[in-house]
């Protein structure tokens, strides 16, 4: 959001449009929270209304943003009410944010007049045609848009003062050459380190982790060791795919079918061409002069044969010839198809120009358009009417699985038994869990929705995919929990052991630590120069820890940082400048600390402006 208002100051009708048109939050439903209704509410900021109403359609158009933002990765996301409760609720907050920089601009008398509204519209590109205001265009866009001519002028004019008070304040922030050009110097940074790891897995033998101590951890930590809620669900299952296996097209039925649509089954002419290529080179116009000189050479009365053998370009063909392959109709360049399907056979083109440079195409030979034999197509024709029937049979039993499972929506037996399929259960699964075919998003929010998961009804018949339909109801649920002790004992004393191996081995390293301060030089370190921030050859709590030690003096610098398995002993030997600073990076971090900086600020205000004002939520129940 505040990117697209920072962008507003160098052309605030054409974000605004382009916002509008993506469907994004920063002007949706404005104009339906201009002033206070009686309607249900939101939320109120300072005695004025946000109505249910305009957070439902701010709502319904972010998630229409974020559909076409994450694709099919938002069907995921969107079969998690939990998920979509987040959005909503910062679609809220923003349209509070919103409210509350209105109130400001209108007490700091900040205004917008109607010649500066209208001078915007008219030059904003979205509602010209050749470069002039059109009428009908901005009328036409705005009723798409669901505004009138007013109150799109009334949602101009609070955006337009809105944009006063936040550009000013966001548009005040720089950032000093020195602070981009230090930062890409500590980026750019290296250093020259000498470590060692003490391995914790060798030490797992020494300890040993009681029952009490396991039981005292599970007591102490039960939030780690929650259960999700889960279903079992029974289901009834119509795929086209299945039943085309089990249907019988025997090869009468084939032969008729084929006699019935023989123009499906046309091999269309073929014709065998030759040609002689004359590359572009790095002069067109030689190139084509020498195409011209060995179309003369052709007309003059020599071999095609022996002309394309020695001088085209073509050196493969040119050893046969000329000759290329079998072509179809439309497969080959265009221009080159339709000189070669111009000829008579025997015959040669005029010069040719196509992508690969000139050409003089022949006819080799031609091979008649005819009709493919049956026993040729038989298979294919075979899996066709298989799938046609298996698809006639889908939807008949569709429709009777769909009244079925609504008419007798407290079981599946009977649609089950209607559509001659068995009724399958599947395994316990979670939200995130969901096993084959049961893991599409719709499956899963319709098993755990009210009318399935608490009703105990039938789902409505959900689309997998092409010709694949399900249908389910609940067979088991068990609510969110603590899974029990015994379930994550082996768990939690494999968790304990490594912890106190890793105890042990922090007190190695501290002792090690210790020697290499006192000057004991027995210790085997591996040495690492030029260790850069990013380098992946090194364990990341290495690479961590030594760029945040301090600068190597006079005294050795020396420290410890815990590794997933165990802790390494880290000695800084020397920290080198960075050899050179590219000036994208520095340009890079410059428009990242702007950024900071301004979204920084506007926080700060919208912080501001809460901590002096009252905001007031209504509960989502009422």
């Amino acid at each position: 959001m505040l990117e697209k208002i920072r962008e507003g100051s160098q052309g605030v009708i054409a974000k605004s449009i382009l916002v509008l048109v993506i469907l994004s939050f920063a002007f949706t439903g404005v104009s339906s929270y201009l002033g206070s209704s009686s309607e249900p509410t939101a939320a109120t900021v300072n005695g004025e209304e946000i109505s249910k109403a305009a957070l439902e359609q701010a709502y319904q158009s972010e998630r229409a943003r974020l559909e076409q933002q994450l694709g099919e990765m938002y069907d995921a996301l969107a079969g998690n009410d939990t998920y979509l409760a987040s959005v909503k609720q910062s679609v809220l907050e923003r349209l509070i944010a919103d409210k509350l920089v209105d109130q400001s601009a209108a007490n700091l008398g900040l205004t917008v007049s109607d010649e500066q509204i209208k001078n915007a519209i008219m030059n904003e590109p979205a509602f010209q045609t050749d470069g002039r205001f059109d009428n009908d265009r901005y009328l036409a866009l705005i009723r798409q848009l669901g505004y009138q001519a007013n109150s799109f002028r009334d949602m101009m004019r609070a955006d337009m003062t809105r944009r006063q008070l936040v550009v000013s304040l966001v548009g005040s922030e720089f950032v000093l050459p020195g602070e981009a050009n230090y930062l890409a110097d500590i980026q750019g940074q290296t250093r020259d380190i000498r470590y060692h790891i003490v391995d914790a897995t060798p030490l797992l033998e020494q300890v040993t982790v009681s029952d009490e101590e396991a039981n005292t951890y599970y007591q102490a930590n039960q939030i780690q060791f929650v259960r999700p809620e889960t279903v079992s669900l029974d289901y009834v299952e119509l795929n086209s795919a299945d039943m085309a296996s089990a249907i019988v097209v025997s090869d009468e039925e084939a032969q008729t079918y084929y006699d019935e649509n023989k123009t499906q089954y046309l091999q269309p002419e073929k014709r065998l061409a030759g040609h002689i290529l004359v590359n572009f080179g790095d002069d067109e116009d030689v190139a084509k002069a020498k195409a011209d000189a060995i179309y003369a050479k052709l007309a003059a009365g020599e071999d095609f044969a022996a002309l394309a053998k020695s001088d085209s370009d073509d050196t493969f063909s040119g050893e046969q010839g000329g000759q290329l392959d079998w072509f179809e109709q439309g497969v080959m360049d265009e221009a080159f198809d339709a000189a070669l399907f111009s000829l008579d056979k025997g015959q040669y083109s005029a010069v040719v120009k196509t992508n690969f440079g000139y050409h003089i195409v022949k006819l080799l030979d031609v091979q008649a358009g005819s009709t493919a034999p049956f026993a040729d197509v038989k298979d294919k024709i075979i899996a066709q009417l298989m799938q046609n029937k298996a698809v006639d049979q889908f939807y008949s039993l569709q429709q009777r699985l769909a009244d079925v499972s609504y008419e007798v929506p407290d079981t599946l037996a009977e649609a089950a038994q209607e559509v001659g399929v068995q009724v399958k259960t599947s395994p316990e699964f979670s939200r995130d869990s969901a096993p084959a075919p049961l893991d599409s998003p719709e499956v899963i929010k319709a098993a755990f929705s009210n009318t399935v998961l608490l009703d105990g009804m039938n789902s409505d018949v959900i689309e997998l995919g092409p010709n694949h339909v399900i249908v389910v109801r609940m067979n088991k649920h068990t609510a969110a929990g603590t899974l029990a002790f015994d379930d994550v004992k082996a768990s939690i004393v494999q968790r304990l052991k490594q912890d106190k191996a890793n105890e042990i081995a922090r007190d190695n390293a501290q002792t090690m630590m210790t020697a290499l301060k006192a000057g004991d030089t027995s210790v085997a370190l591996t040495e690492q120069t030029k260790l850069t921030r990013f380098d992946q050859a090194i364990d990341t709590s290495i690479v961590n820890k030594a760029f945040q030690m301090a600068h190597p003096d006079v005294d050795l610098v020396v420290d410890t940082a815990a590794l997933a398995n165990g802790y390494a002993v880290i000695v800084l030997d020397k920290v080198n400048a960075a050899e050179s600073v590219d000036e994208n990076l520095v340009n890079a971090l410059k428009q990242r600390l702007s950024s900071q900086y301004s979204e920084n600020d506007y926080r700060s205000l919208i912080a501001l402006l809460k901590s002096k004002g009252e905001v007031v939520y209504t509960p989502a129940d009422e």
